[in-house]
């Protein structure tokens, strides 16, 4: 036994100091690897005459794929490989790009572990085409055709169906040797007079009374039986009206019941992974295509003055837009358009359209087809299609990272509003008696206030030069750049489904009532088993682990709750874990910058000042790329800072191109490998069971 535990130990301590695989740190290696290839790629890309240093080739690199937009060199300076690799690179570190493969892989993975419904649903797909035909021609009869009357209506039993076939409820004998034969459901919702109450009296059950009675009316002839009829048959019409929680939890499911609901899980991914890809490209290509061509026509000659073609400027720049990386060919950014309308409502559309705006756009385009079919097809037509959609919409943190339920998408378009609101007022206001502003037209600076205020938060583009603005539009602007994340950030974990997990909640945690028996239990022995297998851990691995917080933004290690403690508000906790994460990678990065530019300083304390460091920071943090320049060149500010400067910058680029990701928790970036997430959803309901009770217990005592 010794020497067994012996033989264990140097595994587990290289354990502790690696980090765990997870969504978040295969999303590190998936930037840094790239990132690494690419910059040796671009640095040997470069000009004999115009060559790149490698330091400058990586700080292009990094910024590209983490969407910053800082550049240390013009860009129309470069050859033309490396500025189609900068533009590949942008489409690549897109989150929008890498949601994508995300619903790819666990669409590929749910096909692996549930290879039989698969192949049922391909079957289903082919036999619901019949029905249709069926459907179709019973309607023909009702206007005068040959009818089919002597053919009686489908039932539940020959109808395709979610069903598990003679199977017994959890916890009767011969549960293991049930089948494992499970296909699709006709509809997530049931009629509500197929069903008897259930005891529920909730928000969410009402809503589903609701969206049953709009879907359509109960079909004829289908007979189903209660979960205690002796075929042990059930539909996911029950589920879906006894079993949600909030944040889309499902709890008191059975085996068969689980699998049914990851089900409706693939199929929805499914469509996702038709609908997201055409909305990434449709969008891309519409904007690039629209401001080329109108590039190409009315305002050819920035581009031809910079050595760029026309068309090829257009096509950066919208990806750039859509894409918030503010990168451009032309050395002055957008400032020789800023006259130019056509571009600037364009470009802030893309803005909008690939990040802040893009859970809404994603679920207005969503409930728009649901819609759409709806009011065009039959009630037989497009049947999967129409209930997937439904599903989608009513559960999308299940499947998808950034799309929201109906209220906190509406929360969304509020601060949307809100933020941007605030950016192009304040550009108005506070730059009364700016010459730099007041020169241009009542409509261009109209104009040019809002797109730098949708721009600044995450775009990266500019209109008017940052150091011309007066001091409080560029402290406002400093601010935002770093702001700029939290609505869909507190939104993506506020609608996390294990969202107690995600709070540092766990079960060995003491609880002080037992939630089955209602009785106090003991309540040490489970957090002190916790602390002993923690403490063997080394040092080094905690600090490594702590600092690159491999599990996510806001997640606390597992730890004693006290009643007052569990109560916490999960946004409160939410801000102060991002702060926590955030400022002393700021506030270090400051300090080591500003040591290092001393000789800048000291040469010029106003371009270098610490302020502009801030400034340049923050916006590399933020990924957001607008800079307040130099005095003698058109690229950034970190283009005039040493080569250790710009090494920093480029982890801090890095830093904080992963401050918004979900936590490895997420429902909708884990892998169906096993009954796992089962488990911990059960968990999850259990515990907020758990907190709610203590909570009206300590409010009692």
């Amino acid at each position: 036994m010794q020497q067994s535990a012996g033989s264990e130990r140097p595994p587990s301590r290289l354990r502790a100091v690696l980090p765990p695989v997870n969504f978040i740190s295969i999303h590190y290696a998936y930037f840094i690897v790239v990132c690494l290839l690419a910059s040796l790629i671009f640095w040997g890309s470069s000009h004999p005459t115009q060559r790149i240093s490698y330091t400058d080739s990586l700080f292009l690199v990094v910024s590209a794929m983490t969407e910053t937009g800082l550049n240390t060199v013009d860009l129309s300076t470069i050859t033309l490989w490396q500025q189609i690799l900068l533009f590949l690179l942008i489409i690549s570190g897109s989150a929008i790009w890498v949601s994508i493969w995300t619903v790819q892989i666990r669409k590929h993975a749910f096909e692996e572990r549930f290879k039989d419904l698969v192949r049922t649903d391909r079957l289903r797909r082919a036999s619901r085409s019949s029905l249709v035909s069926l459907s179709r021609l019973r309607f023909m009869s009702a206007q005068g055709r040959p009818s089919l009357d002597a053919m009686p209506p489908p039932t539940m039993a020959e109808t395709p169906d979610l069903i598990s076939q003679s199977t017994p409820s959890p916890g009767k004998p011969g549960e293991k040797n049930a089948p494992q034969h499970i296909a699709f459901a006709e509809t997530p919702y049931p009629c509500p007079e197929t069903y008897p109450p259930t005891g529920m009296s909730t928000g969410a059950q009402h809503a589903y009374l609701a969206r049953a009675r709009r879907i359509g009316p109960q079909r004829q002839g289908q007979s189903m039986e209660t979960e205690g009829g002796g075929k042990g048959e059930f539909s996911m019409r029950s589920i879906f009206a006894r079993s949600a929680s909030r944040n889309a939890q499902f709890h008191d499911l059975s085996r068969e019941e689980r699998r049914a609901l990851g089900g409706c899980e693939y199929r929805a991914l499914r469509v996702l992974a038709v609908i997201v890809p055409l909305y990434f490209c449709l969008w891309q290509l519409i904007g690039c295509i629209a401001l080329g061509a109108w590039i190409k026509r009315h305002r050819p000659e920035p581009p031809l003055a910079n050595g760029i073609n026309p068309w090829w400027l257009g096509i950066f720049n919208g990806a750039s837009a859509f894409n918030n990386s503010g990168m451009t060919l032309l050395d002055q950014n957008l400032i020789p358009f800023r006259d130019s309308y056509y571009v600037l409502i364009t470009m802030g559309l893309l803005i909008l359209a690939g990040n802040t705006a893009f859970p809404i756009f994603l679920r207005l385009i969503l409930w728009g087809l649901l819609r759409a079919l709806t009011a065009t097809t039959l009630e037989t037509d497009l049947c999967d299609l129409k209930e997937t959609l439904q599903f989608i919409l009513d559960y999308p943190r299940r499947v998808y990272t950034n799309l929201f339920p109906q209220r906190q998408t509406w929360w969304l378009v509020f601060m949307l509003i809100l933020l941007n609101s605030v950016d192009w007022v304040a550009f108005e206001l506070l730059n009364i008696g700016n010459p730099a502003v007041e020169l241009l037209s009542k409509g261009s600076r109209i104009m040019d206030g809002l797109f730098q205020a949708l721009a600044v938060r995450s775009g990266g583009f500019y209109v008017i030069a940052i150091p011309s603005l007066y001091i409080g539009v560029q402290v406002l602007y400093t601010i935002m750049m770093y702001i700029a994340c939290f609505p869909i950030t507190l939104t993506l974990r506020h609608t996390n489904v294990y969202e107690e997990r995600s709070l540092g909640i766990y079960s060995g945690d003491p609880v002080p009532l037992d939630i089955e028996s209602g009785l106090h239990s003991p309540s040490g022995v489970t957090g002190l088993a916790r602390q002993l297998s923690h403490s063997g851990t080394s040092a080094i691995g905690r600090v490594f682990r702590h600092t690159f917080t491999w599990h996510g933004v806001g997640v606390r290690s597992a730890s004693t709750n006290t009643g007052v403690d569990s109560r916490i508000s999960f946004i409160s906790q939410q801000i102060q874990g991002q702060l926590a994460h955030d400022m002393w990678w700021l506030a270090a990065a400051v300090f080591v910058i500003v040591t290092i530019e001393t000789s800048n300083f000291l040469a010029d304390p106003v371009t270098f000042s610490v302020f502009n460091v801030i400034f340049e920071v923050v916006s590399a943090y933020g990924c957001v790329g607008i800079s307040v320049g130099l005095p003698n060149a058109n690229y950034s500010f970190a283009g005039g800072w040493h080569i250790a400067s710009k090494l920093v910058l480029c982890a801090v680029m890095l830093r904080g191109r992963h401050r918004n990701l979900p936590v490895a928790l997420d429902r909708a970036v884990r892998l169906p490998r096993d009954e796992m997430h089962d488990e911990e959803e059960e968990e999850d309901h259990r515990l907020r069971r758990s907190v709610t009770i203590r909570g009206v217990g300590f409010e009692e005592g």
